[in-house]
Order: structure tokens, then C-alpha cells, then sequence
């Protein structure tokens, strides 16, 4: 069976750690872990992840606001971003809201309302985001190295934004809400007036402001606090001092509203426990829970006494309900349940019994209810049952909703891997009894989707999606099992099936998604898809095997040409390269996303200015204590239709190496075809550069020619808005593609990479020669800079230079090399003298 979410329970009192855990058990949702004390939980997480967190407010040393801290630090094996429910024994709305917020915490819940708590790990699970901690701060700072320097004292707490003019702060202040404005009128008083701090409190009166002023300078500060800054701060300041005083300002309004809730409760306590004394003593002999049915039956089961909040519940009067059997009240699918509870009770059974049921109301609504049971026997042993009844109607729809949710794809409500984990494991569990009966799996694949996303944006994919859901359910029956199990990949549980009926249904399947009209605006297209079967039988009957033979049958069914269905043999060719393959794919895949790589640099000679020009960053990937090459991961990775996540990958990691090594001046980084006209591509490129603060023009990006000519005016489009952007840009591999020199003219490119092919025998061939020197010239003549791959030896190295080629790479140069030895591989170069010799004559 497929593992649960595993929920990590942090309570110093074991009563309501067991609470939370029968408030939830009964969802079959989730794998408990119970601790007591926070450094235990750490302890834990250290060593494993969890899928969510649910904390009380004092759990040791370190309470549950410092214990949510630490999760969102992203140190431990957990995830920065996992869900956290904290259930604090006193609850101040704004006080709690405000500091959850302040330590990236998710929902808060007090402890006396848990019946609730379904319902709200339904919204966590369903809305979470990544949580920060820091505070927006608009930062208005001239200069710009006092402004570096409040932003490194205050970005551990605060999200800043700096601008250096009035207009400039009016302008964000509009577009954004911060926390809190600073303002330094320090050095030019004028660009602090009180006209701005006048503007900024007219958009909101509770705005908090904290200006840093000259230290004698008091008639000046007067002025500001009188116009309605919050507090200020004379300079010179120690750097603890501003934290603290900023930090105040900006939870200054929150603390008011948080202290005036407090005393608010203090008084309605107050005056709830005179009310409550007086209640107690004029109506003890009154039931204590109106809202609570409270009834009786006697030996028959029928009812001989029910309380008013029966008709409120039901709908059905008191003097109508008495005398009947409550199972009439029941829906049709309960009347069993109940009655085999009283019959229980009424012969020995347990004398205490708790269900859960359907009643009918009069308007015809069905509603949940808790019926809680007792035996009672009076002094002549005659039996009869109470029973109290509580509407649970809310609550049982938040546990079907959680339920919903973990088993279910949110975007086309099929249901989900999960769930699809559970049953095929299920179904493949041997059964002596039925060894004659077949099943069959079925995986399936968009043809070419990626095009609909790159073409139509990720929301016309999306409707997409949720149309082949619908032809899903239209051309398989309902006994069958259909799951997405994750993008565009589909999969079918086709029970009690042999493999040709099986097989007929997927031909439906793949004819319907052919024939279906999908519709954009005004266009009208198609798509198809590709079925790979596998048959279930008491013999075949391994759920990873399985899935194996139909994921393999699915690649083979491409491999064949798309829009067909292919049954998994032993006989296929292709079986064994392709299993392979797959899961070599998958171990890469696991590989990237763990960030388990290695990053090496090769060094791009200048020959004109006798210098290393820039860099071309390899990948190298680091499986079992080895190195893996690129020719050796890449094919599986096309497989997969996986190379961005490598690209993400690499971009990431060479920006931030960027940023900490200034020796790397500009470095080279190749993108697959797949990831290039991806629509992600772009923002990942901006939200890194700007995240490590590297210039865009240090970096140059590079597709193949036989990549880039697939789609030309999508291909310049893509390279114009990277040249927009700042970075530079290469068309690797030019002269392999066989297209025509007209191709370089209508790409804005800055390099071209001449086809190591040719530079390799070109002092051997006449035909290669003339090669390299014509893509040469054409470079030149378009303003264009060339760069010959393959330098292998002194002999090349001259030539090149000779013929005038810009820029050489190659192993004569320098080798692929980390990061920590770039700076000595400088130095041999600059103390190479054979590079700044004349050529041969």
C-alpha cells in the first residue's frame, strides 16, 4: 500500500495529543508521529521529512513560535515549506494572526475549538504556499552605500525596498503595502519633508514611519512626530538599536489591537462566569446542552422521550417522533447500522457505543450526526438505552473534503498517483481463489502537448486537460479506475478485462482523442496520444512490474509513431534499451532534483586580446561516488521529456557561482531544445539573476544551430528577449544544421560556435579549412564574434589565430575544471608563453 502523509503531533500534554489523533483517525489520511517535547521533534527532523505539523504553544526549551522558526530556516530533512498548525491554549485573534504571520506559520487554532480541525487542515493542504517571516520595509536612502549598509542590517527580519527620491517612494508606496517606511534625513532634509510623510498618512493613517535624523537636530524630530512619524533614531545608532526600533514600529498597531481584544475577553469572561453561576443555580434540573438531542428508548428501540432539539435537527415534531423506531429517521444505508447497535447494547454487548450516521431531515436534506449510546437499568433490572445526538454535518463534510483532496487531482478531479498506488497494489495482491481473472493497465500519454503549453499558455493547457478528462470518463466505463497520474500522463486500472477487450477500449480511447474538436478563441485544433498495455494476471501480478511493462510499451508506442496502442511482449525489441533507459532517466532525475552535481568550467581563449574571454560552464553529475558525463544522462533525460529540470538546474547553480566568484567575469551556459521555447525559461532566468544580484551581461546562453532552425521566428523571438534582458547569446555547433549563412543573418546572436567537426581535421582537410574560414568571415562581416571548438594542439591554435577566428576553446587551452581551481588554472594561462607568441611562419 502507498504511505500515508505522514503529521507530526507536537503536545506537551498527551490528553490532547490523543485528542488530535481521534479527531483525525478515522480520515485513513495520515501516519502519526506524537512527540512531547520540541528538541524530540527536532531530533526527528533532523533525520526525515513529515507532510505536516501540528504544535502546541508551550512543548519545551523551545516553544512553538522559536520550533516554527526553525522549520522555515530550510535546516533540516524536512521542508522549509511544510504546513504548520499551531493549537495555542489562549487565542487573541490579531495577536495570534500576527505573529504566525511573523514566523511563517499557517493557520493557528485554539485547543477548545478541535472539532474544526478537518476543516482546517482541509484549507492548509488545499492553499499552502511558501511562508516568509520578514516584514515588507520601504527603505528611502540617497546614498546607496548607507542604503547597503541598513539593508544588511535588517534583512534578516525585513523584505526591503529601496528607493533613493520622494517620487520614487510615493511610487512604490502605492503599488505595495509595507509594514513599515523609513526614511533617512540625514543627508538631504529637503527629500524628507513632511509634505511625504503628510502623502503617506493620508493613504493610511496607521502607517508606521521611523526617519533617522542628525543627533542634535531635536527641534527637527519634533516637527516629524508631530506630522505623524512613528519614532525616530539619531545617528550615529548601534545596528542592534535600529532592528529593534523598526521592528516595534512595524507591529506598533497590531500590538494596540491585540491588547484592546485581550482586555475584551478578560471583561466577557468576566461577566460569562457570573452569568454562568446565575444560570447554574435558577436551572440545574435543565438540560446543560440545548443544542444536544437527548432521548430515550426502551427495550423495542422506539423512542420514549426526546428533547426540543430534536424538531431543530430533524425537522419532525416531538409528539410525531415518539413511539417510532429511531432507525425510521434514518437514511437507508444507516437503518442497519443502528439497529445492530441497540441489539448489541440491549444482549450483552458493550454498554457504551459510539456511531456515526445519516438522518433524514423533513426538507428532504440528509445530515451527519454523532449518536452516542448507554446502557441504563433501574432497581427492577428493566433495560433501556440514552442516547444524545450532535449535528456533525460541517465536520464530516471537512473530513470528505481532506479525503477529497488527498485522493483526487484538484485540476480534473480523477483521481490522483496516490490513490492509484493504492488500488493497483490491491488488485495485484495474489488471490488463490481467482487465479482464472485478468485485469489490465493502460498508461497514457499526450502526443505532443508541450507544444498546446508553449503555443496557448499553461491555462488553454489546462482546459485541455480537463477536457480529456471528461472524454476519459465518456469512453470508459465506470467500473474501471481512471487516475492522472502527473502532467500530461494518464493512467487506467481496466478490472476483470482480458487483454483484448483491453485493448479494443484503449483504441477507443485513442480514436476519441483524436476525433475530439479542442477549441481556442476562435481556432479550432487536435491532439492525439499514445497507449502503452499491460496485462494484470495471477501470474504477472508484481505492481512495479507492471508498471514497468506499461511505461515501457507507452515509449515503444511513440517510438512507432504516435497515436497508437501498444500491448507490452517479451518479444519487443526495444524492451530491453528502453527499460534501461527509463530507469536510468529516473535515477538522473532523482539525481537533479537532490542537486547532486558538479559544475565545471572551461576557459574561452581570446586570441586578439591574448587573454581568457569567458567561461563555458559543463555539467557533470555526482551518482554513487562518480562522475556521469553528459553524452551519458542527456539521451534519458529526452526520454523523459525532463532536460528543464536539468537547465533549472544548471542556471541556478551557475548564477550563484557566479555571484560569489568574480574571477568567472562572464560564463557560457547551454540550453536544451526542449527548455528553450519553454514559457517557464524566462522567469527562471530573471527571478535567479536577480535573486543573486548578477549582471545579466555576464552571462551567455547557448542552443545548438540543428535546435534553433526547428523554429526560427520563435527561436529570435526567445533570443531578442534575452538580449532585452541583458544577457548574450551563442549559436553552438553552426555548420552540422547544413543550413544556409542566410540563417545567421535573421538570429540576433553575438557569437557563433564554429562545429568542432570541422576544426578538428581542418589542418588535414581542404574541405574543413575552407569551412572554418567561410563561417569565420560571414561572422565578421555580420558583426558577429567566432569561436572554434576542438583546439586540441599548438599546430590548430596557431592556425586559428592566423585565420582570425575571435575566440578558442579545446583541450591545448585548458580543460574543463570546479570551481575551486579556476583561479590557479588563470594563473598557468597568464604564465603560458607559447599563448602569446606569434605564429609559425
Amino acid at each position: 500500500m502507498a504511505k500515508r502523509l505522514k503529521l507530526l503531533i507536537l503536545n506537551a500534554s498527551s490528553a490532547e495529543r490523543r485528542t488530535i489523533r481521534a479527531t483525525l483517525d478515522s480520515l485513513n489520511v495520515f501516519t502519526f508521529i506524537e512527540v512531547q517535547d520540541s528538541q524530540e521533534a527536532l531530533k526527528i527532523l533532523k533525520q526525515q521529512p513529515v507532510d505536516i505539523i501540528i504544535t502546541g504553544l508551550n512543548v519545551g526549551k523551545i516553544d512553538g513560535w522559536r520550533f516554527s522558526r526553525m522549520i522555515r530556516s530550510g535546516l533540516l530533512k524536512t521542508t522549509k515549506n511544510t504546513p504548520i498548525l499551531l493549537t495555542p491554549p489562549i487565542y487573541c485573534e490579531r495577536i495570534a494572526e500576527t505573529t504566525a504571520r511573523s514566523y511563517g506559520i499557517d493557520a493557528v487554532l485554539p485547543f477548545e475549538h478541535q472539532d474544526m480541525l478537518p476543516q482546517v487542515l482541509a484549507n492548509v493542504l488545499s492553499t499552502h504556499l511558501e511562508k516568509s517571516s520578514r516584514l515588507n520595509l520601504l527603505l528611502l536612502e540617497p546614498q546607496q552605500s548607507k542604503a547597503n549598509d541598513i539593508s544588511e542590517q535588517l534583512k534578516l527580519n525585513f523584505a526591503i525596498t529601496h528607493v533613493t527620491t520622494s517620487k520614487e517612494a510615493l511610487s512604490a508606496y502605492y503599488q505595495q503595502q509595507f509594514s513599515i517606511v523609513l526614511l533617512d534625513a540625514t543627508a538631504n532634509r529637503a527629500e524628507i519633508s513632511s509634505i511625504l510623510v503628510e502623502d503617506i498618512l493620508q493613504h493610511n493613517p496607521k502607517q508606521a514611519i521611523v526617519t533617522i535624523i542628525d543627533n542634535a537636530d531635536a527641534d527637527y524630530a519634533e516637527q516629524l512626530l508631530l506630522s505623524g512619524v512613528t519614532d525616530f533614531i539619531r545617528a550615529p545608532y548601534d545596528p542592534s538599536f535600529l532592528n529593534k526600533v523598526c521592528d516595534h514600529a512595524a507591529r506598533r498597531e497590531d500590538f494596540m489591537v491585540s491588547y484592546a481584544e485581550f482586555a475584551n475577553k478578560v471583561e466577557q469572561l468576566s461577566l460569562s462566569e457570573v452569568k454562568y453561576k446565575e444560570l447554574f443555580s435558577a436551572h440545574q434540573r435543565i438540560l446543560l446542552h440545548l443544542n444536544t438531542v437527548v432521548l430515550e428508548l426502551d427495550q423495542q428501540g422506539l423512542i420514549r422521550f426526546i428533547n426540543p432539539a430534536w424538531e431543530t435537527l430533524s425537522g419532525f415534531g416531538v409528539k410525531y417522533s415518539l413511539q417510532r423506531s429511531l432507525t425510521d429517521f434514518c437514511t437507508n444505508e444507516c437503518q442497519q447500522k443502528l439497529q445492530n447497535t441497540v441489539s448489541n447494547i440491549l444482549h450483552g454487548g458493550d454498554q457504551q457505543q459510539q456511531i456515526e450516521i445519516k438522518i433524514n431531515h423533513k426538507n428532504g436534506n440528509e445530515i451527519w450526526v454523532e449518536c452516542r449510546l448507554q446502557l441504563i437499568k433501574n432497581s427492577r433490572n428493566n433495560a433501556t438505552i440514552t442516547a444524545t445526538i450532535d449535528n456533525i454535518h460541517e465536520r464530516k463534510q471537512a473530513e470528505l473534503q481532506l479525503r477529497h483532496l488527498a485522493l483526487h487531482d484538484t485540476l480534473t478531479g480523477l483521481h490522483n498517483r496516490y490513490y492509484f498506488d493504492q488500488q493497483l497494489n490491491q488488485i495485484c495482491m495474489p488471490d488463490q481463489t481467482h487465479t482464472n481473472i485478468e485485469h489490465a493497465l493502460i498508461y497514457i500519454d499526450l502526443d505532443h502537448f508541450k507544444i498546446i503549453n508553449d503555443s496557448k499558455g499553461h491555462h488553454q493547457g489546462d482546459v485541455v486537460l480537463k477536457e480529456v478528462a471528461e472524454l476519459f470518463k465518456d469512453n470508459i466505463g465506470g467500473d474501471h479506475l481512471v487516475c492522472r497520474i502527473g502532467g500530461d500522463e494518464f493512467a487506467v486500472i481496466l478490472t476483470n478485462m482480458n487483454l483484448l477487450e483491453a485493448h479494443l477500449v484503449a483504441e477507443g480511447v485513442c480514436s476519441a482523442i483524436e476525433k475530439h474538436a479542442f477549441m481556442s478563441g476562435d481556432q479550432v485544433y487536435t491532439i492525439s496520444c499514445s497507449i502503452g498495455l499491460a496485462q494484470i494476471t495471477s501470474k504477472n501480478c508484481d505492481p512495479n512490474e507492471c508498471l514497468k511493462q506499461a511505461d515501457i510499451a507507452l515509449y515503444i508506442a511513440k517510438n512507432l509513431g504516435r497515436n497508437l496502442v501498444h500491448c507490452y511482449s517479451k518479444e519487443d525489441k526495444q524492451n530491453n534499451t528502453l527499460q534501461t533507459g527509463l530507469e536510468w532517466g529516473h535515477e538522473i532525475r532523482q539525481a537533479l532534483q537532490q542537486n547532486n552535481i558538479e559544475l565545471h568550467y572551461q576557459p574561452i581563449w581570446d586570441f586578439k586580446e591574448n587573454k581568457v574571454a569567458y567561461f563555458e560552464v559543463l555539467l557533470r553529475l555526482k551518482l554513487n561516488n562518480k562522475l556521469v558525463y553528459p553524452d551519458q544522462f542527456i539521451p534519458s533525460l529526452e526520454m523523459l521529456n525532463d532536460t528543464f529540470l536539468m537547465d533549472q538546474c544548471v542556471i541556478r547553480n551557475t548564477v550563484s557561482c557566479v555571484a560569489k566568484h568574480p574571477e568567472l567575469k562572464q560564463v557560457a551556459i547551454n540550453l536544451s531544445a526542449q527548455s528553450f521555447l519553454d514559457e517557464r525559461l524566462l522567469p527562471l532566468i530573471e527571478s535567479n539573476l536577480e535573486k543573486y544580484q548578477v549582471s545579466p551581461t555576464r552571462i551567455i546562453f547557448e542552443i545548438t544551430e540543428s535546435a534553433s532552425i526547428n523554429n526560427l521566428k520563435a527561436t529570435r523571438k526567445m533570443i531578442e528577449k534575452l538580449n532585452n534582458l541583458g544577457c548574450h547569446f551563442s549559436i553552438d555547433d553552426f555548420g552540422t544544421g547544413f543550413s544556409t549563412f542566410n540563417y545567421l543573418k535573421q538570429l540576433p546572436a553575438q557569437h557563433v560556435k564554429i562545429d568542432g567537426s570541422f576544426v578538428r581535421d581542418m589542418l588535414n582537410d581542404p574541405i574543413d579549412l575552407a569551412l572554418v574560414k567561410a563561417i569565420n568571415d560571414i561572422s565578421s562581416s555580420l558583426d558577429k564574434l567566432s569561436v572554434a571548438e576542438y583546439v586540441e594542439n599548438k599546430e590548430i591554435f596557431y592556425a586559428l589565430k592566423e585565420i582570425g577566428v575571435d575566440y578558442g576553446q579545446g583541450y591545448f587551452i585548458a580543460r574543463p575544471i570546479p570551481i575551486e581551481k579556476v583561479k590557479a588554472e588563470l594563473e598557468n594561462i597568464l604564465n603560458n608563453k607559447v599563448f602569446y607568441q606569434q605564429s609559425p611562419s
